[in-house]
């Protein structure tokens, strides 16, 4: 199967006659973007992209598919399907919204409702749903009145946004990971006090010299889990739902970076020379809640934070467009006592009731993993971009990734890791990307490790 995957890579980024010179493609230009005045200050820019994936995942032990006990799983599907349109009718005004879905497999990911077998049976017709939608207006704006760059910009907004605190990765364009996804802990409340990493609410965000800022006042998603474990175990209840706030500042040492919207760029492809310093948190009042063997109820509050670094620079001879690409991040997560949770992206199984609890294990079924908790999690992924003497045809960058996370709620750390490769057809607006990850298995009992599973994807993006 892995041998096929890589075949099918292969021949299809040899058929491209374009070669990829920057973050988007040259040919690409301003993108589907339509003026509304000859000067081109007024405008309206459209942004489409498919992320399709094909899979090869070992099981976790316990695993059925559509009912049927399976040990490893095959599939193709979406991983997402979007469109972004923004417009700017003055040099203050702007709006924007983004829409699309999200993880659509043979299986799951249809639209409410749909079930069993026909025209609205299981994993078919999704609903299309909101994931930005917000105004925003200048109140400093980027370029002054005299056509020169401000040392300070300020804007403001409302709505459904994506200007998050935390980390750089938390507002990471989907566009253009260098890996081929997320690892997903950067985004901490996801589908549980956000919608798809995103909450309503107010924001700020804007310059002074280097340094670049963004800060938020959100009315998190209710949230409404019963404790069930009377050792005291954390879950996601806000009950009255107090504001949380959130915040991220970063240093730019080298080249600036656009901040006109949220979404921060994987990799530069060789464009940009950056390096960043960055810091950020996210907290709420009263988040979650536990209760003890005597059935006291305790509320938490939810304080997260955490440090990056970010690199992108071009290295060796000019002609040859190398450039190597790393990312380092800490986070430090409090939900509340032993809070963990687990997730699957994707995740095609269902649990095999046949199978004794004791051959199972905590994560679940499918490819389900840990995926965050109370404790720490360490993140460093990198890339290099090799040189275009290589190919006329397409880009290659070697990329590879490592997370430890140490967790309150179990007794041994856990190493995850992810490596593969970019081939850049036409920079990020083609690309397909291979990459291989390999995550351990807890025992639920011990709450110790007891295995690895690992996972095959081949993503095929398009974006214009």
């Amino acid at each position: 199967m892995k041998k096929a995957i890589f075949t099918v890579t292969a021949l299809a980024a040899l058929q491209m006659p374009i070669v990829s010179k920057a973050q988007n493609s040259e040919h690409y230009g301003s993108g589907l973007k339509m003026s509304l005045n000859q000067e081109g200050s007024k405008y309206i820019r459209f942004l489409m992209w498919s992320q399709i994936w094909a899979r090869y995942n070992e099981n976790n032990p316990g695993t059925m598919v559509n009912g049927v006990p399976t040990d490893n799983t095959t599939d193709i599907g979406a991983r997402r399907l979007r469109m972004l349109a923004y417009a700017q009718i003055s040099p203050r005004y702007l709006i924007l919204m983004h829409y699309g879905i999200n993880n659509q497999t043979f299986v799951n990911g249809g639209g409410s409702g749909t079930t069993g077998t026909g025209g609205y049976g299981q994993g078919k017709k999704p609903q299309l749903f909101f994931h930005d939608a917000y105004n925003e207006y200048a109140v400093v704006p980027a370029i002054g009145a005299d056509g020169q760059k401000n040392k300070f910009s300020l804007s403001a907004g409302a709505g459904l946004h994506y200007w998050n605190g935390v980390s750089r990765l938390t507002s990471a364009s989907t566009l253009t990971f260098m890996m081929i996804d997320a690892p997903v802990y950067n985004w901490p409340t996801i589908e549980n006090g956000d919608q798809f990493a995103r909450q309503y609410g107010v924001y700020v965000k804007g310059t002074y010299k280097r340094l670049h800022y963004q800060f938020n006042a959100d009315k998190p998603f209710a949230t409404n889990l019963k404790p069930t474990d009377s050792a005291g175990v954390a879950v996601d209840n806000n009950g009255d739902g107090a504001t949380a706030l959130g915040g991220y500042v970063d240093y730019q040492f080298w080249d600036q970076e656009s901040n006109l919207l949220p979404y921060r760029v994987g990799t530069y492809v060789g464009s940009k020379r950056v390096l960043n310093v960055g810091a950020g948190f996210y907290e709420q009042k009263r988040g979650t809640m536990s209760s003890s063997a005597t059935g006291e109820v305790t509320k938490h509050n939810i304080m997260l934070w955490s440090g990056d670094v970010y690199l992108d620079m071009p290295i060796g001879k000019k002609e040859n467009n190398m450039a190597v690409t790393v990312y380092g991040v800490w986070y430090n997560f409090d939900f509340g006592p032993n809070y963990m949770r687990t997730t699957g992206i994707m995740n095609t199984g269902t649990t095999n009731t046949a199978v004794p609890a004791a051959s199972r294990v905590l994560e679940g079924p499918g490819n389900a993993r840990v995926l965050l908790g109370t404790g720490t999690i360490a993140h460093v992924q990198a890339g290099l971009l090799l040189p275009k003497t290589i190919s006329t045809k397409f880009r290659l960058q070697p990329i590879a990734s490592v997370a430890y996370k140490n967790f309150e709620a179990l007794n041994s750390a856990g190493m995850y890791w992810d490596a593969g490769a970019n081939l850049f057809l036409d920079a990020h607006n083609a690309k397909i990307t291979a990459q291989y990850s390999s995550r351990p298995l807890y025992d639920a009992s011990t709450k110790e490790q007891k295995d690895r599973k690992g996972e095959m994807i081949v993503q095929f993006q398009v974006a214009l």
